[in-house]
Parts: C-alpha cells; structure tokens; sequence
C-alpha cells in the first residue's frame, strides 16, 4: 500500500494547473492519461494568463472583503463573471455572505481582465 499522504492543501486556478502540468511535461517528457486530459480541458476552458491571475488575485484581496475565502476568489479567477448574477451564482453554496455592494466591487476589478480575454 502507498504511504502517500497531504501536506498541504491550497486552492489554485486554472491557469496555475496549467503552468504546473507543463512544467511537469517539461521534468518528465510524458503526462500521464488522466494528466493529458486535464491539461486539454485547461487548454479549453481558461480564460486569463498567469500575469493576469495573480495580479487580480491580489487585487481582490486588496479590496478587503470580509469573510471572503481564498477558494471562493480562485473560482472568480477561472471564471471571469461578467454579472452580479453570474458572481452570485459562484458564490452559491458557501457559508459566507457578501453583500451586493462588495460584489459590484469584485465586478467592477474583474471587468477589466474580461476585456483582455
């Protein structure tokens, strides 16, 4: 039996797994199947460069939102909503609350990086 085991767990971005998984292809010359698959749905579905992600990350953290989680701001990044509506339905099964006024804010630092998309 493996003796594997967690030592961490931090939520990441899309676009960061994906820079994870080339830099992994680059170590090992070959993705396994399951890795392959991954990185072509990436390829797919993200929407933002690495620059760019951790440069809105920081900037939604700068706007000091309470109660706001690191995971619930990961999926803002992958997801680039362009709505109140698209965001509300993000936020949709967490236990935190934040309010419309917070969420015009989070839009409107967002907005510019769906523009460069």
């Amino acid at each position: 039996m493996s003796d594997e085991r967690i030592i961490s767990e931090r939520p990441i971005t899309m676009v960061e797994l994906s820079e994870d998984l080339d830099s992994l292809e680059n170590k090992e010359k070959e993705l396994s199947f399951r890795a392959n698959k991954t990185k072509s749905y990436l390829k797919q579905f993200v929407k933002i460069k690495i620059k760019d992600a951790e440069e809105l990350k920081k900037k939604i953290e700068g706007l000091d939102i309470p109660r706001i989680k690191e995971r619930q701001i990961v999926k803002i990044i992958d997801m680039l909503p362009e709505s109140l509506d698209e965001l509300k339905m993000l936020m949709v099964g967490e236990t935190t609350t934040i309010t419309d006024e917070n969420m015009k804010k989070i839009l409107d630092v967002v907005k510019d990086y769906v523009k460069r998309k």
